[in-house]
């Protein structure tokens, strides 16, 4: 009897993106002091409560200035840093450069606006900026990997508030 032999694969170096949408928010004329509605805080919550223990250890958290954003990540009670090139206005491009896609080993949590995150997310899914809309407080989570020489990105988790 001979034993079977499994292939020598080199172990993958991926990398995890998780594109996480503000809570809903006031309206104001002054769109960086933007600030989360009642009821945008208890999206955050529910989605920090569901992330949280999920979230990869040594997860990059990245956050836009814009005060909604940071107060969508406080939900986390994680540490974070705030990053310009992703506030609001911010092209998805900015936002993949911005997490080191798809280079960066291990995983990135970036919390931003649309329709940034659904174009950065349209680039990765589809090769082309598209009108991928994400709900508020809403998240899609990405991964890449390489079979054969063939880069392709993989959606892990479409997740809602409400579907926590």
């Amino acid at each position: 009897m001979t034993a079977l032999s499994s292939p020598n694969f080199e172990a993958e170096q991926t990398m995890d993106l998780i594109l996480w949408r503000h809570a809903d928010a006031q309206d104001s004329d002054n769109d960086m002091a933007r600030a989360l509605t009642a009821k945008g805080r208890k999206q955050a919550e529910k989605m920090a409560l569901w992330l949280k223990p999920r979230l990869p250890e040594k997860t990059r958290i990245l956050v836009s200035p814009a005060v909604r954003a940071l107060q969508t990540a406080d939900a986390l009670e994680l540490d974070y840093e705030v990053v310009a090139n992703i506030a609001p206005g911010a092209m998805g491009v900015q936002v993949l450069s911005a997490a080191g896609w798809p280079d960066a080993n291990g995983s990135v949590l970036l919390v931003g606006h649309q329709p940034t995150l659904g174009e950065a997310a349209s680039l990765l899914l589809f090769g082309e900026t598209g009108a991928l809309n994400i709900k508020k407080c809403g998240l899609l989570w990405l991964t890449n990997r390489v079979r054969g020489s063939n880069p392709q990105t993989i959606l892990k988790v479409a997740m809602s508030p409400e579907l926590t």
